[in-house]
């Protein structure tokens, strides 16, 4: 597919960080799918992938850590 922001790059399969913050916590999320622009690294996640990222980071969050690093696993 094309980008939506640099509107040049095709994007392909690859894997991404992805990184979240509330108040006093930041949750990173490593190995995520992703389709990535090949021109601009500007990363697409799936919905399933993004449902998924989403429940680690809440999860995450209940603990109240600092810094919180995690494998992405579906």
């Amino acid at each position: 597919m094309k980008c939506s922001i640099c509107k040049n790059g095709d994007t392909v399969e690859g894997t991404v960080v992805v990184t979240f913050e509330r108040d006093s916590s930041i949750i990173i999320i490593k190995n995520v799918p992703a389709e990535v622009c090949r021109n601009c690294g500007e990363y697409y996640l799936s919905e399933k992938v993004s449902e998924i990222v989403l429940h680690l980071a809440e999860e995450a969050v209940k603990n109240k850590p600092e810094v919180e690093i995690l494998q992405y696993a579906a």
